[in-house]
């Protein structure tokens, strides 16, 4: 498959569009907020092989065009493993992501085949392609990606929008579809907790 990837150093351009429904991922330097850094937010609307990634301003995090778009309740935002992502963008862009969705959470609810819930495995379940996972530890704090880097981080997100279609239809065909969706309106509660150093399950014993 081939992708046209458009990288934007800082934020994306002030009149692109990507249409109502659009496929995100982000980069990280590590996982946790404050030591590790936020350095790329990649985008794919439903429609188009074209990935757009911004590479972060680590200096300053303004992009305002770019939150704009994720603050825009009328675009629903594909995610994959929500949580962590949104923990970050709300630690270094100060913005709680609106509508969004998980295919992971989707995963895990509609899946009960499978404990496989990564996205390589959806990948490879829904759109039949074996994808590499050997650069998701590299450096993408550096200035000048490398063209693997690029490559990796839009394959995070051209299948997003297919693998969100196909879990809906299982949450549906499972009359599953209602608890992914209220399960979902606990997703800001869950990153709050993240940010406030409270990782585990608040509900167990």
């Amino acid at each position: 498959m081939s992708t046209d990837i458009k990288l934007h150093k800082e934020d994306l351009p002030e009149n692109l569009s990507l249409g109502p429904i659009v496929a995100c991922d982000s980069e990280f330097t590590g996982l946790t907020p404050g030591k590790d850094k936020l350095c790329l937010i990649q985008l794919c609307s439903s429609n188009s092989k074209e990935v757009h990634i911004v590479q972060l301003n680590r200096q300053t995090y303004k992009a305002p065009n770019l939150i704009k778009l994720l603050l825009d309740t009328n675009k629903k935002k594909i995610f994959h493993y929500a949580r962590k992502d949104l923990e970050m963008i709300k630690y270094y862009l100060k913005i709680n992501v609106e509508n969004v969705e998980c295919s992971k959470l989707q995963s895990r609810i509609a899946r009960g085949y499978s404990d496989q819930h990564s996205y390589k495995t959806l990948v490879k379940e829904f759109i039949g392609v074996d994808i590499s996972k050997q650069k998701q530890s590299s450096d993408w704090g550096k200035k000048n990606l490398d063209p693997e880097q690029l490559k990796y981080s839009a394959t995070d997100v051209v299948h997003l929008h297919r693998i969100h279609e196909e879990l809906n239809k299982i949450l549906v065909r499972e009359n599953r579809i209602e608890l992914y969706k209220e399960a979902l309106k606990y997703l800001k509660i869950r990153v709050d907790l993240d940010l406030a150093l409270i990782p585990q399950d608040v509900w167990s014993h």
